[in-house]
C-alpha cells in the first residue's frame, strides 16, 4: 500500500519561533478509499501567520494544519473527479484522503479554486484566504473611499500586499509600514504604495504620519499589534475605522501593548470565515479580474520541498518573504 507523509507537532512552541525539534514527519498508510472520498495528491502548502497564533494552548502532539493545493488523482466523489485541482484545509501531508465535508477549524469545504490559466500556487495566496481576508476586509469593514488615507502594517506579506493595492485602485492614499529599506523600494517601486516606511528605523512613527495625514488617517488594517499599531491608532481621524486582522508581533508573547488615548473611532478584529462562501468566491472573482487585466501585481516566495517546511513557516514568522509565502511539494 502507499503510504503518506505529515508533519505533527510533537512539542508545544515556545516564545514566537518554532523549532524544527517541534516538528515530526510520521508515514502513515493511505487507506483505501470509501464511497463519497477522493485522494489528494498535494503539489504547495501554504504557510501563513494563523498557525502560530492558532498553536497557543493547543495539547500536543497534533497534526500540523494549514491550507494546501492539490490534485485530485484517485475519487469515489462525482463532485470531485479525478484530474482537477482542490483548495483544502488539511495540513501539511503529501497526500490526503477528503470527504468533501467542512474541515474542524474555518468550517470550509474543499473547492476547485477559480484561477484559469494562472499558476495553481496562487490559490494559496491572492485566490486564496489572504485574498478574500485582504479584499472582505478592506471593503467590508473599512469601506474605503477616493481620497481616503488608509495605513496597511506588515505591508510586503501576504494579505498586506493586496490590501495597499486594492486601496489604490479605490483611489486611497496608501501608507505601508514594513521591516527592512529593501521592502521599503519594492513596495514603492513595484506595488505603488505612496508612503512605506521601515518601522525597525522610523524613529518616530506618530510624528511621521502627522506630516503625511494632518487630518489623520481614515482606515488601518492592522496585521502586526503592538507597539507599532499602538502608534498608528494614535493618528486616527474621528469616526475612522480600525480593522483587526492579526497580531503577529505578540504570538507567543505575554505582554500586551496598550493604546494611550481614548477611542474615537472604530476597532473591528475579523475573520475571512464571518462571510458565506458566495461572498468569499466574489470576492475571489473580483480579485482575478485585477490580476488578469494588470491592476493588481502577485508576487510570491516559493520554497522547495516537503523537507522544508518548518524552515519555510519560521522563515515567513520572521518575514523574510515578500508576499505569499509557499512550499512546492
Amino acid at each position: 500500500m502507499r503510504k503518506l507523509r505529515k508533519y505533527t507537532v510533537r512539542n508545544a512552541f515556545k516564545g514566537f519561533l518554532p523549532k524544527r525539534s517541534d516538528f515530526e514527519t510520521v508515514e502513515e498508510q493511505i487507506p483505501t478509499l470509501q464511497n463519497g472520498e477522493f485522494l489528494i495528491k498535494t503539489e504547495y502548502i501554504s504557510v501563513d501567520p494563523y498557525m502560530r497564533s492558532f498553536a497557543n494552548g493547543r495539547r500536543t502532539p497534533y497534526d500540523q494544519f494549514g491550507f494546501q493545493v492539490g490534485k485530485v488523482i484517485e475519487s469515489k466523489n462525482s463532485e470531485y473527479p479525478t484530474g482537477v485541482y482542490v483548495v483544502s484545509h488539511s495540513g501539511w501531508r503529501d497526500f490526503a484522503v477528503l470527504n468533501g465535508e467542512p474541515d474542524d477549524m474555518f468550517n470550509m469545504k474543499p473547492y476547485q479554486p477559480p484561477i484559469g490559466d494562472l499558476p495553481i500556487s496562487i490559490s494559496l495566496g491572492a485566490l486564496g484566504m489572504p485574498g478574500m481576508t485582504a479584499y472582505l476586509g478592506l471593503l467590508e469593514i473599512c469601506k474605503p473611499k477616493r481620497n481616503n488615507i488608509i495605513c496597511v502594517t506588515s505591508a510586503a506579506g501576504a494579505v498586506g500586499l493586496l490590501v495597499g493595492q486594492i486601496a489604490r485602485l479605490k483611489g486611497c492614499t496608501v501608507i505601508g509600514f514594513t521591516g527592512s529599506d529593501e521592502k521599503v523600494h519594492i513596495l514603492k517601486q513595484e506595488y505603488g504604495f505612496h508612503h512605506v516606511f521601515n518601522y525597525k528605523s522610523t524613529t518616530n512613527i506618530r510624528d511621521t504620519l502627522k506630516l503625511i495625514a494632518p487630518s489623520g488617517i481614515n482606515c488601518f488594517f492592522d496585521n502586526v499589534g503592538g507597539e507599532l499599531s499602538a502608534a498608528i491608532m494614535d493618528c486616527m481621524q474621528e469616526n475612522g475605522q480600525v480593522a483587526i486582522c492579526g497580531s503577529i508581533s505578540n504570538y507567543g508573547d505575554s505582554s500586551s501593548h496598550h493604546i494611550k488615548q481614548k477611542y474615537h473611532y472604530k476597532i473591528e478584529a475579523f475573520s475571512f470565515t464571518q462571510w458565506e462562501w458566495s461572498e468569499q468566491s466574489h470576492a475571489l472573482t473580483q480579485l482575478k479580474i485585477w490580476i488578469d487585466k494588470g491592476d493588481i501585481k502577485v508576487k510570491e516566495t516559493v520554497t522547495d520541498g516537503f523537507e522544508k517546511l518548518p524552515h519555510a513557516f519560521v522563515g515567513m514568522l520572521k518575514g523574510e518573504n515578500v508576499g505569499k509565502a509557499v512550499v512546492k511539494i
